[in-house]
């Protein structure tokens, strides 16, 4: 089944989307002639907060990939990944490692439907809107959805793992 040309998320997002029975969030996706690649863009494009953003990023944990849901006007503190985890070290993926994980190019990586299951850590951060906004797998896309139902397609836990300025 192909995503019929109207649609602004990537065909293979769009079909996990179908997959896990949320393909009305499929009409709902915005395409922006304008990257949507960094927090920023995003939130300039929609009109929204950048803390409405959700980014989708890839970390090494020990060498295994997992994902980092974190809200747009914050960065991730990788420390507090590493306890949170138990882990020895923590380092962001390069971008084969993310394509490779996910399916997706950095800038366009969705917060679920990748080619492969990881583990999910998902910042209390993003539950603080209504509605956040996520990319729909391309640098272009993006798509509403309420936070607590995105943590939940994604199978992340909730943490605390953002970095806190003093």
């Amino acid at each position: 089944m192909t995503t019929p040309p109207e649609s602004a998320a990537h065909p293979r997002f769009a079909e996990a989307l179908r997959e896990l029975g949320l393909g009305e969030l499929i009409a709902e996706a915005r395409r922006f002639p304008e990257a949507t690649r960094t927090a920023a863009e995003a939130a300039a494009a929609i009109g929204c907060e950048l803390s409405q953003i959700c980014k989708s990023l890839i970390f090494a944990v020990d060498g295994e990939p997992v994902l980092v849901l974190m809200d747009g006007s914050s960065r991730v503190d990788l420390e507090r990944v590493r306890e949170e985890l138990g882990a020895r070290k923590v380092t962001r993926a390069g971008a084969d490692v993310v394509r490779e994980t996910t399916g997706y190019a950095i800038g366009g990586v969705p917060p679920f439907g990748h080619r492969t299951r990881t583990r999910v850590l998902a910042d209390r951060s993003l539950l603080e809107h209504d509605v956040i906004w996520a990319a729909a797998g391309t640098p272009y896309a993006v798509f509403p959805m309420e936070p607590k139902a995105l943590v939940a397609q994604a199978g992340g836990t909730l943490v605390d793992v953002r970095e806190h300025t003093s």
